[in-house]
């Protein structure tokens, strides 16, 4: 029995275990399990990955092509078409500004269509031609009321070649140019190809040469045309571009180069009248002349002593490059308010308002009655 009753109570504990420890409070944290010795593989920020694919979908474009089968894909920088194909492009969003080359808004030209839709603004240009050679690119508006802004992020664009053997050269409305050579800006001939892959030279009518193109001070970009980096009175004279590819070599339109003078800030203004002081029945004129850069604009307001009377005058605007000598070319622009009958409501002060880019400039004279 006593056998018996030790190998119960061994049966028992091997069952069972042993016997239970006395419990103690646990620590914070006991309860974790920590493994020893485990390789655990680290897990990358998921903050800078989203981050770089946040980037990526900045650069996206939302420009795309239509193809003939009824598919639509992105485009590259550049796409070469045949002249005379029509082409379906497609811009994302329910506000969209298109931007294309300006020769077919100068001719209104029914052959290109524009429509907004509900989720993309389509652009279809019908038998391309040469002359449509350029960029084509869309934006997505964003407005607050009746003030819009371009959506940096939302931007599509491409350079779009129409090639045509028989103009090699883009097809311009003139046959002669004026190319100003500003000594503080790049200038550019732009005599642009329709072929991207046409070999294209710069030649100088008198005397005649081709000029040398290092690929530093001149450059050739087939979407611009060459470049002067930094012009000199040297540069000036008039030139012309040859192109070639699987043919005779064609030749553009000439260019004639100008080296300019840039005054800075407002017109340079003077006014003059033919007399100070007119009699009834006079016939008095005032001039107000500006001198300034050969491109750049200048708009002329007036006011005069009839003006709230509505009193008749004749005004006219116009302009006229002059050589100032040492190779430098500016731009002389006159505005002439005409009086055929000078009355007494004449007698007063004139005021001309010459504008430009960089400001207005205002001048005034007197005209007395006799």
């Amino acid at each position: 029995k006593r056998l018996y009753k030790h190998c119960l109570v061994f049966f028992i504990l091997l069952v069972i275990g042993q016997p239970a420890k006395s419990k103690r409070p646990k620590e914070p944290g006991e309860n974790k399990i920590r493994p020893v010795n485990k390789k655990v593989k680290p897990k990358s920020p998921k903050t800078k990955e989203r981050e770089s694919a946040d980037s990526s979908l900045k650069s996206q474009s939302i420009l795309t092509q239509a193809t003939d089968k009824g598919h639509f894909q992105k485009l590259a920088a550049t796409l070469s078409l045949a002249a005379g194909q029509s082409i379906e492009l497609r811009c994302k969003g329910s506000n969209v500004t298109w931007n294309y080359p300006s020769y077919l808004d100068t001719f209104k030209d029914s052959r290109l269509s524009i429509k907004q839709l509900d989720r993309y603004s389509q652009l279809i240009l019908a038998n391309s031609t040469a002359a449509d050679t350029g960029e084509y690119s869309c934006w997505l508006q964003l407005c607050n009321g009746n003030k819009c802004r371009k959506d940096e992020t939302k931007t599509g664009s491409t350079y779009i070649f129409f090639t045509d053997k028989e103009e090699l050269f883009v097809p311009t409305p003139s046959y002669f140019e004026i190319v100003y050579l500003n000594p503080d800006k790049p200038a550019v001939i732009p005599c642009r190809v329709t072929t991207p892959s046409a070999k294209v030279t710069l030649h100088r009518e008198f005397p005649a040469e081709e000029i040398e193109i290092d690929g530093t001070d001149i450059i050739y970009d087939a979407k611009k045309g060459f470049v002067f980096q930094h012009p000199t009175p040297d540069h000036k004279g008039i030139v012309y571009c040859k192109a070639e590819s699987q043919g005779a070599p064609q030749i553009s339109i000439k260019y004639h180069l100008l080296y300019v003078e840039v005054p800075k800030g407002p017109p340079s203004t003077t006014i003059a009248v033919s007399s100070s002081r007119a009699g009834l029945s006079d016939r008095v004129h005032v001039i107000c002349t500006v001198l300034g850069e050969p491109d750049v604009d200048v708009n002329f307001r007036w006011q005069y002593p009839g003006q709230e009377s509505e009193r008749p005058v004749l005004i006219q605007n116009f302009w006229r490059l002059i050589n100032r000598g040492i190779g430098h070319t500016t731009r002389i622009s006159k505005s002439v308010l005409l009086i055929e009958d000078f009355e007494d409501t004449d007698a007063g002060n004139y005021v001309c308002i010459a504008q430009n880019l960089q400001g207005e400039t205002t001048v005034a004279t007197k005209v007395e009655l006799k």
